[in-house]
């Protein structure tokens, strides 16, 4: 059973019926984010874009300053320089931003996306070998700026100095205890990968080309990057976010404008949903099972026809990673059904490493514990793990005996890691051992976070309107909840194609509203006339150019 922690409990009238004052539950919204005072209530309702500041990003501008510096130096001295990226979403907009700022007065800059799986996740040895290779018309690189990866690579950025190369990191992940001796890092943990290119990139313009943009197309991308990141939106990514979705809404990007028609987004409706669940995941699906360049060509071409066929492939690339995931998961899940620990972990020859991240998530879904999945490889293994609240992965994994672990890098929700292939049992056992130690049995048990509880009296479509100004909703502020107790099931039928669904008309007080419940066709253990408690989320259903307000169920508490 889910454990509902009530987060406000402003008391209303004892009065039948009485309402509250909306000002007042926007308030206890306010709060329950840890706004409190007027500043920081003014900041968060109104982002302004132009007041981005470095410090408050976490940004040391001493960083970007020497950085723009070695960039303005090789220009002067026609320098080939290599945007290193990522192969997710990330690092496929950080490095589109970055590359496109400087090609627009620089035409010897090039893009790089590694390969998953002959040169594994960011910056590595075997990474700048190929770079440096005779055939490769990047050989006689002299610059590398990384995108979205490199606060790990010690080694790669040894590699790169002794082979003539200066290599400056733009990252956000975790930071480990020994920095790379890099020419210079910029470094936050507060925005996205994309978000730190965005404005070293910024600042690379104004410094080196004197050069102001008329119409700023490259927010859009961070806002893909930071959402798709599930990077909380808070601080300077709120604002990032909160801009990047209108210019979403408006984007020339051919590639963008063919994936929305090919998934069925009108563009007018675009939100955090549509980019975390549809565009997202069709743009990290090259990366997964194929080559992220593609990914890259459709977010930067110019030319229609090509941003045709690389939505195309996209779509069809996606859909052979879904089917793959949904397996594998399933395969995964059946290993695991005497759990014994405070985690899950598996590991197999045949995971594919593109997909081991997703499955990771799809275990944490069935068993909410830390999943780790491995990707057994002949000598070494590449290994991703997914968190619950309250346990820092990352932390954990690099708490485990360094020799049991070649590398790891990634946030307190989310890492990847290597490790020796005859050593992947010694290190399951410590990681057994220090998740033992540090996870408690209420860290191990889902809970439902409810902003306030209300009265069905209360929800109308002036609070809906009044929450909205609180968008865009996601990690790190998170779509309002409420609660309402002694309500009464009118009405209950099955929906979708298995039956897993529901649909209700709840009551209370003789108010009564539609709801929907995705998920709870298998485990409803209420019928019609039953009393409950409910918790759920306001939503406007539209329809024909009608619309309602109905209840999106979070959850559903039997009364005796």
């Amino acid at each position: 059973m889910k454990r509902w922690k009530i987060l406000n409990k402003i008391q209303n009238s004892k009065i039948k019926n009485q309402k509250f004052e909306i000002k007042e539950i926007i308030k206890a919204l306010l709060e329950n984010r840890g706004l409190k005072t007027q500043k920081e209530i003014d900041e968060f309702l109104n982002p302004d874009i132009s007041k981005i500041d470095y410090k408050k990003a976490g940004i040391d501008i001493k960083d970007i300053k020497r950085s723009v510096k070695r960039i303005k130096d090789a220009v002067a001295n026609n320098e080939k320089i290599i945007i290193f990226g990522d192969y997710d979403v990330d690092g496929i907009c950080g490095t589109a931003i970055l590359w496109e700022s400087l090609y627009s007065f620089y035409r010897n800059v090039f893009p790089y996306i590694p390969d998953r799986v002959d040169e594994g996740y960011g910056l590595s040895c075997n990474g700048i070998s190929n770079i440096k290779d005779q055939k490769s018309k990047i050989n006689d690189a002299k610059l590398i700026i990384t995108v979205d990866n490199g606060i790990s690579a010690n080694e790669a950025v040894d590699f790169a100095k002794k082979e003539g190369i200066d290599v400056i990191i733009t990252d956000h992940h975790a930071l480990p205890k020994i920095l790379p001796k890099a020419y210079s890092i910029v470094h936050t943990t507060k925005l996205c990968g994309a978000g730190v290119a965005y404005l070293l990139a910024k600042e690379v313009l104004n410094k080196i080309k004197n050069f102001k943009r008329e119409e700023d197309n490259h927010l859009e991308l961070v806002a893909l990057a930071t959402i798709a990141d599930l990077v909380p939106l808070s601080g300077s990514s709120r604002v990032f976010v909160k801009e990047g979705l209108r210019k979403l809404t408006a984007t020339k990007r051919p590639g963008l404008l063919h994936l929305y028609k090919l998934a069925g987004i009108d563009n007018k409706n675009l939100g955090v949903y549509e980019v975390g669940y549809i565009i997202g995941p069709r743009l990290n699906a090259m990366g997964r099972m194929s080559s992220a360049m593609d990914s890259l060509r459709l977010v930067c071409t110019k030319n229609m026809q090509k941003a045709n066929i690389y939505a195309g492939n996209l779509d069809r690339t996606n859909r052979e990673r879904q089917v793959l995931t949904e397996e594998t998961a399933i395969h995964a899940i059946s290993l695991n059904q005497n759990l014994s620990s405070k985690i899950v972990f598996v590991y197999q020859a045949e995971y594919n490493q593109g997909i081991i991240g997703l499955v990771a998530s799809k275990l944490v879904e069935e068993f909410y514990m830390p999943s780790f999945v491995l990707s057994v490889g002949e000598k070494y293994s590449k290994g991703s793990a997914r968190s619950i609240s309250g346990v820092n992965i990352i932390d954990l994994i690099r708490s485990v005996p360094s020799e049991l672990l070649i590398d790891a890098g990634g946030h307190p929700m989310a890492a990847g890691f290597t490790v020796h292939t005859n050593k992947i049992e010694d290190f399951k056992q410590e990681l057994e051992k220090k998740a033992n130690e540090v996870i408690t049995d209420d860290l191990l048990q889902r809970v439902v976070r409810i902003d306030l509880v209300l009265g069905f009296n209360d929800v109308n479509f002036d609070l809906y309107g009044k929450i909205q100004t609180l968008s865009p909703f996601g990690i790190g502020n998170p779509e309002p909840v409420f609660a309402t107790q002694d309500a009464f099931v009118n009405d209950m039928n099955f929906v979708g194609r298995d039956k897993n669904h529901l649909k209700l008309k709840i009551e209370k007080d003789g108010v009564i509203f539609d709801a929907i419940a995705f998920g709870f066709g298998q485990k409803a253990d209420f019928a019609v006339n039953d009393k409950i408690d409910v918790a759920y989320i306001i939503d406007n259903n539209s329809w024909n150019g009608n619309s309602k307000l109905q209840l999106k169920i979070k959850d559903v508490r039997k009364r005796d």
